[in-house]
């Protein structure tokens, strides 16, 4: 293990010792000792005072990762065990775990690791370099500590394809790690069955920090006309249809989506009331107003529109944009669902979009309900990337 130390500048580290679980170039003055990238380092502060231990990495702007605030902390495999089994037994009390977010990053005290698990197949997306060289002992330990429970895991898939490794210096990567597998795997939420593709799939293949607000929207559709917009494979559709609306329209961008969106709605006995178009939203959302389309319940379910501080001025027209297309489609007293998972979009700001978007077209909105990530996803106070999923219901009421 290495010696080496790294010093903060007077007057840095602020959010680290906040609780925050990261160190930016900035902030540091020195390193001194032997070590590598990616390597586990002794934090000092300015003044010499130890801070903990976290992986070190000078290619990315996010330069150390902390595992732990103890500078007598081995990081080795009992270390880990600890932090898998604490997140394990968390995902126990609060989620289903059919399928699950088993491993949430800094938010599980395991910077960087992703680890998703449907059925019986885990999904591992490693986005830093110090967690990337501990992940083939993370995943055995998980395999390891679920077998306790009578689940036998039957293939890890990895999907490490996300660009943010490039920010670390590190290829992208998607492929088995072990034995190969089916990678179209069969889950169950909320009582509704798909067909998830971990190969090919977005993200991890299947967007799990949704599932308890699907449910949510069930109790609004029962008898409902319904638009999905961004329906992915067909996730909100399937809960509305599955809770008894009448008619549901599900609508992507993605041919790849809209297909598996079918499949999915014939699995579940549902091709009857739900249909998906292959569409671009915001094309799509005026052309049903000039028709003259209504419905009792639209959902607004799209992808991340800023990923960057710089892209937030023209995220916020985009989800305005929606939003009050969306609000002039539902009819008086009917039900609006409308979220971003861009963490870059605050509470704050998203709720002043939809505010100013319904000032635009004269409705009044009633909240019904504010929510956010299912539990899985834990939001860790002090690390504010880790909360990101913002989801409002309201009841859209013409201007009387």
């Amino acid at each position: 293990m290495s010696t080496a130390i790294a010093t903060l500048k007077k007057g840095a580290g602020r959010a680290l010792k906040a609780g925050g679980p990261w160190i930016y170039d900035n902030e540091i003055e020195s390193v001194t000792g032997s070590f590598e990238d990616g390597d586990i380092v002794l934090v000092h502060d300015f003044d010499g005072y130890c801070l903990g231990r976290g992986f070190l990495n000078r290619n990315s702007k996010i330069t150390i990762r902390m595992m732990s605030r103890r500078k007598d902390q081995e990081i080795d495999e009992a270390f880990l065990e600890t932090r898998v089994r604490a997140a394990w037994e968390y995902r126990k009390k609060t989620v289903d775990t059919g399928s699950c977010r088993v491993i949430f990053g800094e938010a599980d005290f395991l910077p960087g690791l992703v680890v998703d698990k449907f059925s019986d197949v885990l999904v591992v997306q490693s986005l830093a370099l110090g967690i990337d060289r501990l992940k083939g002992t993370i995943l055995e330990i998980l395999k390891r500590v679920l077998a306790e429970d009578g689940i036998v895991i039957r293939g890890v898939y990895e999907r490490s394809d996300a660009k943010v490794r490039k920010q670390e210096g590190m290829e992208l990567y998607k492929g088995f790690l072990g034995p190969e597998f089916d990678t179209e795997v069969e889950i169950q939420e909320n009582g509704v069955r798909y067909l998830v593709d971990v190969k090919d799939g977005q993200k991890t293949g299947f967007f799990l920090d949704q599932k308890y607000n699907r449910l949510a929207i069930q109790r609004l559709c029962r008898g409902a006309k319904v638009l999905d917009c961004f329906t992915h494979t067909g996730s909100f559709a399937l809960n509305a249809a599955l809770a008894g609306a009448s008619q549901v329209l599900g609508v992507d961008a993605s041919e790849l989506g809209v297909e598996q969106a079918r499949k999915n709605a014939g699995l579940n006995g549902l091709s009857d009331r739900v249909s998906f178009l292959c569409a671009d939203v915001f094309e799509l959302l005026p052309k049903l107003e000039e028709e003259g389309e209504t419905f009792d319940v639209v959902i607004l379910d799209p992808p991340a529109f800023t990923k960057s501080r710089n892209s937030v001025k023209n995220a916020v027209k985009g989800y305005r944009e929606i939003n009050l297309r969306a609000m002039k489609l539902v009819k008086d007293g009917g039900f609006l669902a409308t979220c971003s998972c861009s963490h870059f979009m605050t509470y704050e700001l998203f709720t002043q979009t939809i505010h100013q978007a319904a000032g635009n077209v004269h409705k009044r909105l009633r909240q019904v309900e504010y929510r956010t990530q299912a539990p899985d996803h834990p939001i860790l106070w002090a690390a504010e990337e880790s909360y990101y999923l913002k989801f409002y219901i309201f009841q859209v009421c013409d201007e009387k």
